[in-house]
């Protein structure tokens, strides 16, 4: 079963060079690695180009935000799985994408995702959070939860059936995209009950409260459009939750 694995970046030189080497290190055999820039300025694809030798393609051109290049890139997938890393995450071990596989072949799924750990840039090794996915059940979308992205691991026929990114959001395309799948009851998916990825802190959707107010916007329109009753109370209340994360790591 080959799992295609789609990294979006631009000017990226900073951090990619972790993202590949953990994708490299991967002990599962069939991997398509995919790099979708954004034509960045800085030696981003330099780095691709030195460390990048299990990349399978790699495209660099304008794009109109993240989720449009997130649907080039499926668009380019042939693996029957397609999960995304971003530009400065990576995963937790090198047989992340093997036990993934295992899971997915051995159960049948059509989704599987699991937790992930963010750092602070000043200190790599240290554990900030950890982003528990176990609490998501698709009841949950209109309080705003949903499964950790950079871990969430979909069958290709999903985005053939219920469609790609919608390129109109900026910040929760992804949010809207799983509550557009995740909505229907026959989908088969679990939990795997670990951390994944490890992810940098510090993205567009933690970067002040004008995208905060922007996230949780977008969020509500997608549980909107796909039929979800929710409000903006309801949104806001996982945010106690989502602070004992952080309580919890600290202690």
């Amino acid at each position: 079963m080959r799992i295609s694995i789609i990294t979006v970046c631009y000017n990226s030189a900073k951090t990619i060079g972790l993202t590949l080497r953990s994708i490299r290190e991967q002990v599962y055999g069939d991997i398509e690695h995919i790099i979708v820039d954004g034509g960045s300025k800085d030696n981003t694809l330099e780095i691709v180009a030195a460390e990048g030798s299990h990349v399978a393609k790699v495209i660099s051109e304008k794009d109109n935000g993240i989720y449009d290049a997130m649907n080039k890139g499926i668009r380019l997938a042939t693996g029957e799985v397609i999960g995304t890393l971003n530009s400065d995450d990576f995963y937790k071990d090198p047989g992340v994408l093997e036990r993934v596989a295992h899971v997915m072949q051995a159960e049948q799924l059509d989704a599987l995702y699991g937790d992930v750990e963010f750092f602070r840039p000043e200190k790599p090794d240290s554990i900030a959070r950890r982003y528990n996915s176990g609490r998501f059940k698709p009841s949950r979308l209109r309080w705003g939860w949903m499964p950790a992205h950079p871990a969430l691991f979909l069958r290709r026929p999903l985005f053939d059936r219920y469609g790609f990114y919608r390129t109109d959001y900026r910040i929760a395309g992804d949010f809207e995209f799983i509550a557009r799948v995740f909505k229907h009851r026959e989908l088969r998916h679990r939990h795997l009950p670990e951390s994944l990825v490890r992810m940098q802190m510090g993205g567009v959707s933690t970067s002040g409260w004008r995208a905060t107010l922007l996230l949780n916007q977008e969020m509500i329109q997608g549980c909107r459009v796909n039929s979800i009753p929710t409000n903006w109370a309801m949104m806001l209340m996982r945010y106690p939750a989502k602070a004992l994360e952080f309580f919890r790591m600290s202690r």
